[in-house]
């Protein structure tokens, strides 16, 4: 594949990520999976925190050591991929969250048929790997379950939180970030610091940004060391893991349902919304078939996974 068209593609790839960091209820790391780059993220995310645990010491290989780790991270990749998202987090803060609010149903809809469709990805990982064992499919049931509680919590309010309670906070909703299934931004909701963070940018706190900041990178980085190390060596129960993670997910997008997160039956907009829905799972069935083609899939590239 020419360079020049590669990375046209490693943009588009970057840019639906930015543009679902934008959609509450949607997660980069869902994008990332179906887009085939989650994994080589994963782990490049993983290497870079191993470079700084180097670089002050607390890893072997010292700063030489840090730089060889650096120097070996996929930059053709990761670039364009970070230039695309940039780009789409800004164009979508100015564009989709203003249709999020004209057409709340339609949107919900097209995220909801993407989402839904993308679960074929590490579903059929796992079936290519070692196939759908009892324990991988109540592994998954449970996943599911389990954010499909998660994303009915009505969103809550903390008046005056703790440092400590916003860097725990930071280290899980940073978390959303790299696991497929929901976004920072409703998890922030659900546990009530979303306004509170929203008002500390804003006022320029730097107080409760700094202890935000903290608990990122310290939950970033423990978070990301882990999942790399699970999908190196438990690929097969950890995609099982996010492919219920994405089942459960969709409660948050569907297109129905109160300010309290109460789910709601279908209006007179249904058929629109069905429609709208098929098109998003259209448009990750033909992304699909074009990474196939192209041979740039994970599905195509990694080793069987493995339990």
């Amino acid at each position: 594949m020419p360079q020049a068209f590669r990375v046209f593609v490693d943009l588009i790839r970057g840019g639906l990520i930015g543009v679902a960091e934008v959609i509450p209820g949607v997660s980069g790391g869902t994008i990332a999976l179906i887009v085939g780059i989650y994994r080589t993220v994963i782990d490049a995310i993983a290497n870079v925190v191993l470079a700084v645990r180097q670089l002050v010491g607390l890893a072997a290989g010292g700063p030489a050591g840090a730089m060889r780790t650096l120097g070996g991270l996929p930059w053709r990749l990761l670039i364009p991929v970070a230039i695309g998202m940039g780009t789409m987090v800004i164009v979508g803060a100015a564009v989709v969250e203003p249709l999020l609010e004209e057409y709340p149903v339609q949107m919900l809809a097209l995220f909801f048929g993407l989402v839904l469709a993308g679960i074929w990805v590490p579903a059929q990982m796992v079936h290519r790997g070692v196939g759908w064992r009892p324990s991988y499919v109540i592994a998954a049931a449970l996943a599911a379950i389990a954010l499909f509680f998660i994303t009915g919590l009505p969103p809550a309010t903390i008046d005056n939180p703790s440092p400590i309670v916003v860097m725990l906070a930071a280290a899980v909703a940073i978390c959303a970030l790299v696991l497929p299934g929901v976004s920072g931004s409703f998890l922030l909701l659900s546990i009530g610091l979303y306004e509170p963070t929203i008002q500390a940018v804003n006022d320029r706190d730097l107080v409760y940004l700094g202890a935000f900041a903290v608990g990122a990178i310290v939950g970033l980085g423990a978070f990301v060391t882990l999942l790399k190390w699970l999908l190196q060596h438990r690929a097969g129960i950890t995609l099982a893991i996010l492919t219920g993670l994405m089942f459960g997910s969709l409660r948050a997008l569907w297109p129905w349902q109160t300010e309290e997160r109460d789910l709601l039956a279908p209006d007179s907009l249904f058929l629109p919304a069905l429609l709208v829905a098929v098109l998003g799972a259209g448009f990750v069935v033909v992304l699909l078939v074009v990474e196939r083609r192209l041979g740039i899939s994970e599905e195509q590239v990694d080793e069987p996974v493995r339990s």
